[in-house]
């Protein structure tokens, strides 16, 4: 007996699997998709192909795993608590939710309740890309409390996404301004374009400005502005089929500088 055990895990939306001692260890990974074994340990070679072996669906490359780039070099130097990947679609609102309910004799829901489950809805839509070789952050923390939505970066380039929740009501876009339902207008895609040049700053690179509405009854653009994407939850999909800008690579380096949270406390 190897002592050797099997376990599938999902990174970037692709399965691995990882074979491991009995203590947790990692003794080899095989990705699918590039056909490779990694191997940690060569004397482990025979084992760890006897362990995969009703696993493996076709002739496989074998050896060591290849030299990190430099993104996946960041990536493992960057400190947990330095790391926005594993935020949550709206987390700063989870969290000022956790400290602050409210009182739970509203006759109204929290508004702010309505707003997160928008940013969770775009968040889960925008998730969905990742298997097209996009990646997301969500909730990006700004200099004097202000905070980027979603980040999405893939093939096409890179998107600033800011939610607006509407909730059966009615939504009209002219010019900066947005009317939702009765309220009084707002120009928010002044600050949807502001959102977009702190990121194009940060980053280096450009960043397209794009607002996520979400539960509007109807959505009204007459004349929709060039520098701003105004789409349904329902509609941000269609950020993949537009052409490729970026290479996979390309798309991992923005990835690993966004996550980091220094990037965004030099602005």
């Amino acid at each position: 007996m190897s002592g050797l055990r099997v376990v599938p895990a999902w990174r970037h939306g692709q399965e691995r699997l990882y074979v491991c001692l009995t203590d947790g260890r990692n003794v080899a990974w095989y990705d699918r998709e590039a056909a490779r074994v990694n191997l940690l340990s060569e004397d482990r070679r025979a084992d760890v192909l006897h362990a995969l072996g009703p696993f493996l669906t076709g002739p496989v490359t074998v050896g060591p795993p290849p030299v990190p780039t430099p993104a996946e070099l960041a990536r493992l130097t960057l400190h947990p608590d330095d790391d926005l990947a594993p935020n949550r679609p709206g987390e700063a609102l989870v969290i000022a939710l956790d400290r602050d309910p409210g009182p739970a004799h509203r006759l109204r829901p929290d508004p702010r309740r309505r707003r997160l489950a928008a940013e969770q809805a775009v968040g889960t839509a925008l998730d969905r890309l990742e298997s097209g070789g996009w990646r997301t952050l969500h909730s990006v923390p700004l200099p004097g409390g202000d905070r980027i939505h979603h980040l999405v970066i893939g093939p096409a380039g890179l998107f600033c996404v800011r939610t607006l929740s509407a909730h059966r009501q009615r939504v009209r876009v002219d010019g900066p301004m947005v009317v939702v339902g009765r309220r009084e207008p707002r120009p928010l895609l002044r600050r949807v374009r502001a959102d977009a040049d702190r990121a194009s700053h940060a980053l280096t690179a450009e960043v397209r400005a794009v607002l996520a509405v979400v539960g509007a009854a109807a959505l009204d653009a007459p004349a929709p502005p060039r520098d701003v994407r105004v789409l349904r939850d329902t509609d941000l999909a269609g950020l993949a089929r537009l052409g490729g800008v970026l290479k996979p690579a390309d798309v991992e380096a923005l990835h690993a500088m966004a996550r980091d949270r220094h990037t965004w406390l030099r602005m």
